[in-house]
């Protein structure tokens, strides 16, 4: 091999390893692995909390036009599901606070959501929003 050679394919590999596509869907989390019946956190949830982490599902409506967070859920939902208790959060929603302003997609879209994970319950100030989890520092692009 000629260092022609060799520096046209050195060259070749470092632009396939920059234009690595993301993750496709079927390497995001999906929202069922992060829960054990009943509720509980799952083993996987737990061992990935604090990490960025891609999940898979649909927009559901936000509250709120220029908002910075929406509600990811594992079907298509045409309203948004809000609850009032930890007690009552449903185990195929997660909450997903953006770095920016949301782009609405159409709630039948599905989207990958990329973001810090974090578990436990929290109350959003700004809207009383209730989440046992949530992406945090997120952003999302279609699937």
């Amino acid at each position: 091999m000629d260092r022609r050679t060799f520096l046209t394919g050195a060259s070749a590999l470092s632009l396939v390893t920059l234009a690595r596509p993301a993750p496709a869907a079927d390497d995001a989390v999906k929202l069922r692995e992060l829960y054990l019946k009943g509720g509980d956190f799952s083993d996987y949830a737990k061992a990935r909390t604090g990490r960025r982490v891609d999940v898979a599902g649909y927009m559901a409506p936000p509250l709120k036009a220029d908002a910075r967070f929406f509600v990811l859920t594992k079907r298509p939902m045409a309203v948004c599901p809000f609850c009032e208790t930890s007690a009552d959060w449903p185990e195929d929603i997660l909450a997903v606070y953006l770095k920016r302003n949301l782009d609405v997609v159409a709630y039948n879209v599905p989207i990958v959501a990329r973001g810090t994970l974090e578990i436990g319950d929290y109350r959003d100030p700004d809207t009383g929003f209730l989440s046992r989890v949530r992406l945090t520092d997120a952003s999302f692009e279609r699937d």
